[in-house]
């Protein structure tokens, strides 16, 4: 279940323990905070609430921004489900929200609209106007309002705390093993499929193009990838995501060819997980070239998919 969290809430979701924070990605470190929160929930009775924000905060202030998000909505609603969430809140984040004090923040939102028992974040977190609200802050106004607090350490992988900062560099490096490691998944792009022009149909080769849109862009090359349908079916095979240099004009698509496949899938929606970086993209000296590399290309993508 999805509610907007500046909404009130049914009165069997008030007095939940909230975990609070952007969760962009649902990493390792984000799921600590989860966790948190869901097992005080169920020791105490109450409703466990995991609440995002969307758009990102970064997009309000930097509209013109490069594309950075490692989840859309719907997938952070799935991911908050399994994770034992009753259900996920939306802070949509707009001029309104931006201008919200700290103060009015908790008073008037988690205690006053959302009816909030407890709340769960990283030791990170901030918010309200200017961000001028920080973990002791929010302790702090909660005390007022009685409404209990917790603050959660970070999670480290190595050396190094887990965050989406690291995942999004180790994807922009072509790292997908790193990226999967600290999601505790694989990247995954959801998206509709789209017609395109059919040149990989023609070729031999056809795919199921997909708009990156707000996604993070990882490096722009050939993965080994999978898919799953709406069906519950899983695809094997090989994407190319970027402008597709022998083409005019470029066009930025992600373009997964799904070995053994031959249905249509215009207008379904898939997800498509980036299991490894196989090369980068390039420009080839002919049509013929290209497409002796494709299949090169499919083969070493199917020898690191075989254990599937």
């Amino acid at each position: 279940m999805r509610f907007d969290a500046r909404q009130p809430l049914p009165p069997a979701l008030r007095g939940a323990v909230i975990a609070l924070g952007n969760f962009d990605g649902f990493h390792l470190g984000h799921q600590a905070v989860a966790r948190a929160a869901i097992d005080w929930a169920r020791a105490e009775g109450r409703p466990a609430l995991i609440a995002t924000f969307d758009p990102h905060p970064v997009r309000h202030f930097k509209p013109d921004a490069p594309p950075f998000r490692l989840t859309s909505l719907d997938q952070r609603e799935a991911l908050f489900t399994a994770a034992g969430a009753d259900a996920m809140l939306v802070f949509g984040f707009d001029h309104a929200l931006a201008a919200t004090t700290a103060t009015d923040f908790v008073g008037d939102l988690l205690v006053g609209t959302l009816g909030a028992g407890g709340v769960v974040t990283g030791e990170d977190f901030t918010f309200g106007r200017a961000r001028g609200g920080t973990v002791a802050v929010l302790a702090t106004l909660g005390a007022d309002h009685g409404l209990r607090t917790r603050a959660i350490g970070p999670v480290l992988a190595g050396d190094e705390v887990v965050s989406s900062s690291r995942i999004r560099d180790a994807l922009i490096a072509g790292d997908c093993g790193t990226a999967a490691r600290l999601l505790t998944r694989r990247f995954a792009v959801r998206g509709t499929v789209q017609h395109g022009d059919k040149v990989g149909r023609t070729i031999g080769f056809p795919t199921a193009n997909l708009d990156m849109g707000h996604y993070l862009r990882p490096r722009y090359g050939i993965y080994a990838v999978t898919a799953r349908l709406p069906d519950g079916r899983l695809l094997k095979g090989a994407a190319n995501l970027g402008v597709r240099p022998m083409f005019d004009p470029p066009k930025e698509l992600l373009e997964p060819h799904f070995f053994d496949f031959a249905g249509d899938l215009y207008g379904q929606e898939i997800e498509v997980e980036f299991h490894h970086f196989l090369r980068g993209e390039a420009k080839f000296a002919s049509l013929d070239a290209m497409m002796a590399q494709i299949a090169i290309d499919c083969d070493t993508a199917r020898a690191v998919l075989a254990d599937l």
